[in-house]
């Protein structure tokens, strides 16, 4: 049998090693709650950058649009200054040739503007600005591609006109 010194070493030993256990028990759960915390915050900011991202899709779309609407007004602008600035110039199926080729490419623009905007490729994340209503896009580009439409209606009436 063990003497009682021997068994007051053993106790000393043991409650030593129960403190220890319980010392690095501590540790593991504030190390584990320390890495929940970090865990949290790295998905919120994940969440936050990918909430960032859609709203940059949504502005770069649009700047894709204003490019492709105001390409298509300079084009209609062209096709209609060309046909009264090259008067006199130029013979006058060239100059209807070319204010009918650049006004078509202005409802080509206007068309290409819609189209890019409605078909964007792979859905992005849902962005936290509002959009343009797709509604109203199409209903000013239909507009545009009208009024281009009758210019080159009008320009081709007054050279009809115009040729014997």
């Amino acid at each position: 049998m063990p003497s009682q010194q021997e068994r007051k070493r053993s106790d000393t030993a043991a409650r030593k090693t129960l403190d220890v256990i319980q010392r690095h028990s501590a540790d593991v759960r504030d190390s584990a709650r320390d890495v929940h915390r970090a865990t949290e915050h790295v998905e919120s900011s994940a969440e936050r950058t990918t909430r960032l991202a859609a709203d940059r899709t949504v502005l770069a779309a649009e700047r894709t649009y204003a490019a492709w609407v105001r390409t298509g007004l300079f084009a209609l602008a062209s096709g209609i200054g060309a046909r009264a600035l090259l008067v006199g110039l130029m013979p006058q199926w060239l100059i209807v040739a070319d204010s009918t080729a650049l006004i078509a490419f202005s409802v080509f623009c206007f068309g290409a503007a819609i189209w890019r905007e409605l078909q964007p490729g792979a859905p992005p994340p849902v962005p936290r600005i509002r959009q343009i209503p797709p509604v109203a896009l199409i209903a000013l580009n239909t507009f545009l591609a009208a009024v281009s439409i009758a210019a080159v209606i009008g320009i081709w009436a007054e050279a009809l006109k115009a040729w014997p």
